[in-house]
């Protein structure tokens, strides 16, 4: 989202409010946030071609915010290079022990390859719940406990929906405060008030 203008913003305001987009999010954020037991639990891995740092960074930032430790969560990645700190070298292998209290988030702008689905098969049927955050992968879709899917005719980008998931899922007030006043917040920190 980043190189938003306030037009930008203001547009994208008017085609989210009668989309219902802003529901769904807060939806599939909520099954998260639900799913989500013990610090550490909370696993995000993307495809071989996208590694999902942006909204791994937003659910770090929601979850120190909110005070919900438990949704820190722990970036998975294909190839983590040697000497890699160590909240960034992680390795696929990690998902050979979630079970049961861990939640796995497929964050997949394409379709997932053969080996992640594997992997993901194995970490569902070890008890994990699984979370797909994807644009309408029929085999991830078929695995996941919950799934958000954003279409390519979607009144927004893949990223965008990943802000909105992240920001809901920190949100714990969000009866009092509201997820619109929230993205509101979100999307004016990102580009700039919109001008009246």
């Amino acid at each position: 989202m980043g190189g938003v203008n306030a037009e930008q913003v203001a547009a994208l305001r008017v085609l989210l409010a009668p989309t219902g987009w802003l529901d769904r999010a807060a939806d599939f954020a909520r099954a998260l946030r639900g799913s989500v037991r013990t610090p550490g639990g909370l696993l995000v891995v993307g495809t071989p071609d996208h590694e999902p740092w942006h909204f791994a960074a937003h659910l770090d930032d929601e979850s120190r915010f909110a005070g919900l430790p438990e949704l820190a969560p722990t970036l998975v990645r294909w190839d983590p290079p040697t000497g890699a700190p160590a909240h960034l070298s992680v390795s696929l292998a990690r998902l050979g022990d979630a079970g049961r209290g861990d939640s796995l988030v497929v964050v997949s702008p394409q379709a997932a390859p053969d080996r992640l689905l594997e992997r993901v098969s194995d970490a569902r049927r070890c008890g994990a719940t699984i979370l797909a955050l994807n644009r309408g992968d029929g085999p991830l879709a078929d695995m996941a406990h919950e799934e958000l899917t954003v279409a390519p005719s979607a009144p927004l980008t893949f990223d965008a929906a990943q802000h909105l998931v992240s920001a809901a899922a920190g949100d714990r007030a969000q009866a009092r405060r509201g997820l619109r006043a929230r993205l509101a917040r979100l999307l004016d920190t990102v580009s700039g008030p919109v001008s009246p």
